[in-house]
């Protein structure tokens, strides 16, 4: 979306936010591997962010020397603190956007504690429980898969909504391997995954734990998958909802790692050994418009749905799962298509690892090694 000449842009990397969503607390502290991350990567919505724009971050002169190592991915951005919002000058006439990663009310609290004066550039409390209620996997699971499901051949894919340990186990027992998920998503740390169709006593303590803390539990199958993917879209203010690109990923122990960055033609030349682009396509076209009436006058913002094939016995072929999570908020897969190279320059690989902190790694990569399941 082009920048009006008057606009002022501020980003934030709230990594937390899905964590922040579970709590649902103004003044939530989030844990310890939460707040490293922010610290430490705040500085890469200047891998989008337009030239000129602002990016809050804990450390200027952090965020100054990480981008040093990726300085040729990077935009021209001015890096700031909570503390130095007080001190900038609004024009009158102008616009101001804050785009966090994003939207939930602990981000808000934080934002309005540094500078009062954001409060008609940040989303109504009733605005950010709508966010909190489309998020939850409860929503996609009733709203969004049922139809995908049901108006399309060689697709999988069923959750069910408990609030109770009675119907945790009874669905569990129906399945005969499941997967548990927390309803707000907690970047891997919300899932369970359990091949068994009774529990032990560790995993009856953790749905007990969620059923208290969160209200209830989605239980699904728990399928043979082959595949890790996503598509990105975005939602404007008018409405529409736009097809941004696909996003091949890969996760550990339920965690993100890394990102394919490769034009679109050649992601979907990768993904068309798992998937039918046109199911794919189908599919594609299916989200956009079931999504533009859910989203409508709601929310506005990028967002992205997980995907995955799965192997079924005795059968030729993969299945597709169309909705695995809705990821209400920018995602890595956005990250991603924002490094996405020329068709003269060479295929990259996104990554994020730790090593005494947080760090990025952007690389180039041949043809070759992206087609060894390198991630």
């Amino acid at each position: 979306m082009m920048k009006e000449s008057n606009e002022i842009r501020i980003h934030v990397f709230n990594p937390e936010h899905d964590i922040a969503l579970a709590a649902n607390q103004k003044r939530f502290t989030a844990p310890h591997a939460g707040r490293q991350m922010r610290a430490d990567l705040g500085f890469i919505p200047a891998l989008w962010a337009d030239n000129g724009d602002l990016v809050l971050v804990d450390d200027v002169e952090a965020a100054l020397e990480a981008v040093r190592h990726i300085k040729k991915n990077v935009h021209d951005v001015r890096f700031i603190t909570l503390a130095d919002l007080k001190n900038i000058e609004y024009p009158e006439d102008g616009r101001v956007k804050i785009k966090p990663w994003g939207w939930d009310c602990t981000i808000k609290e934080q934002l309005l504690r540094a500078d009062s004066r954001l409060q008609q550039y940040i989303p109504s409390d009733s605005s950010i429980d709508q966010i909190r209620h489309i998020s939850s996997r409860r929503f996609a699971a009733e709203h969004i898969l049922p139809i995908l499901h049901d108006t399309n051949c060689k697709v999988v894919g069923e959750s069910c909504y408990c609030e109770t340990e009675a119907e945790v186990l009874s669905i569990m027992l129906r399945y005969g391997k499941s997967v548990l998920k927390s309803p707000w998503s907690s970047s891997g740390r919300g899932v369970r995954y359990v091949p068994v169709k009774e529990p032990d006593e560790h995993i009856i303590g953790w749905v007990r734990n969620i059923l208290r803390q969160q209200g209830c539990i989605m239980v699904e199958p728990l399928y043979p998958k082959v595949y890790d993917f996503g598509m990105e879209f975005f939602a404007t203010e008018a409405g529409e909802i736009e097809y941004r690109g696909l996003s091949l990923f890969a996760t550990r122990g339920g965690a993100y790692t890394g990102s394919i960055c490769a034009a679109e033609k050649d992601k979907r030349e990768m993904l068309s050994y798992y998937v039918d682009l046109a199911l794919l396509d189908r599919i594609c076209e299916q989200i956009k418009s079931i999504v533009g009436g859910l989203f409508a006058g709601k929310y506005k913002g990028p967002f992205g749905i997980d995907m995955m094939a799965i192997a079924k016995d005795g059968e030729e072929g993969f299945w597709l799962h169309p909705c695995v999570e809705l990821n209400l908020r920018r995602t890595m897969g956005h990250v991603a298509l924002a490094l996405t190279p020329t068709e003269f320059e060479a295929r990259r690989l996104m990554s994020i690892y730790y090593a005494d902190k947080y760090r990025i790694r952007i690389q180039a990569v041949n043809d070759n090694l992206l087609n060894t399941g390198l991630i």
